[in-house]
């Protein structure tokens, strides 16, 4: 029977040399069985001021902690590395390169619940996770879910995130039974996680929330400099790549 592991890191900080000092993570075996983790971990790397800034977590709370490699989620992550099971995470690529540099390889079926809201979704302005813990009205179940599984709530803490991710993955699943009847939910998601977004609106700069094909025929310079000088998210790269064919 098939596993389903969500997880969330927390890290040193976002650039190559940075690496993870907090996981998180859920394995569900089934709905009686569920197991959680929350563990830190020591980084020989500097904790950035930006990164305490999001997660709170200083140098002196991992100084004397194991190596991620030691942890216990990260043995069981280890364990069931099979494709038939699930690897669960929110912009699942950032966590798997973190992942990857303490030299896990990765051969879960992947399910993104960040690509998979922006299909399922579309409605939504924006798809972080935090945002759509309140658009969706997650935050008014969380705690029941928390006493449960005996997990202590906190934004932007690995675990208490990977809860939220619980919620929003219920929702995701419900959203594709709607749009997909008669398919396997858990193989539509990891479908659709492979599966680039067509952006309908700009979420940043002079165009701000403007729709993209209306500033193509407008505008489509800008959307050329955009594609050349920014550092863009896959999905929109792939949208500027449909209107500068």
């Amino acid at each position: 029977m098939a596993k389903y592991i969500l997880f969330d890191t927390e890290t040193t900080g976002n650039q190559e040399q940075d690496r993870i000092i907090q996981i998180g993570g859920m394995i569900i075996h089934n709905k009686e069985k569920i197991e959680t983790y929350d563990e830190f971990c020591f980084a020989d790397v500097p904790i950035s001021i930006e990164a305490m800034e999001v997660h709170n977590i200083t140098p002196d709370i991992i100084k004397d902690k194991i190596t991620l490699t030691q942890t216990d989620f990260y043995k069981k992550l280890q364990q069931f590395n099979d494709a038939e099971n699930y690897l669960i995470a929110h912009n699942i690529n950032f966590d798997l390169a973190m992942l990857k540099k303490e030299g896990f390889e990765n051969r879960y079926t992947l399910v993104d619940t960040f690509r998979c809201a922006k299909h399922l979704l579309p409605h939504m302005p924006y798809h972080r996770l935090q945002y759509l813990r309140y658009a969706l009205d997650l935050y008014k179940t969380e705690q029941e879910e928390a006493d449960k599984l005996h997990i202590t709530i906190k934004a932007h803490d690995a675990i208490g995130d990977v809860l939220v991710m619980k919620l929003l993955l219920s929702k995701l699943v419900q959203a594709a039974k709607e749009t997909h009847p008669g398919v396997d939910v858990m193989h539509k998601l990891s479908e659709l996680t492979s599966t680039p977004v067509m952006m309908k609106t700009f979420k940043f700069g002079k165009y701000k929330e403007r729709e993209i094909e209306e500033i193509a025929h407008e505008d489509i310079g800008y959307l050329r400099w955009m594609r050349n000088n920014l550092e863009l998210d896959e999905d929109m790269q792939f949208t500027l790549d449909f209107y500068l064919k």
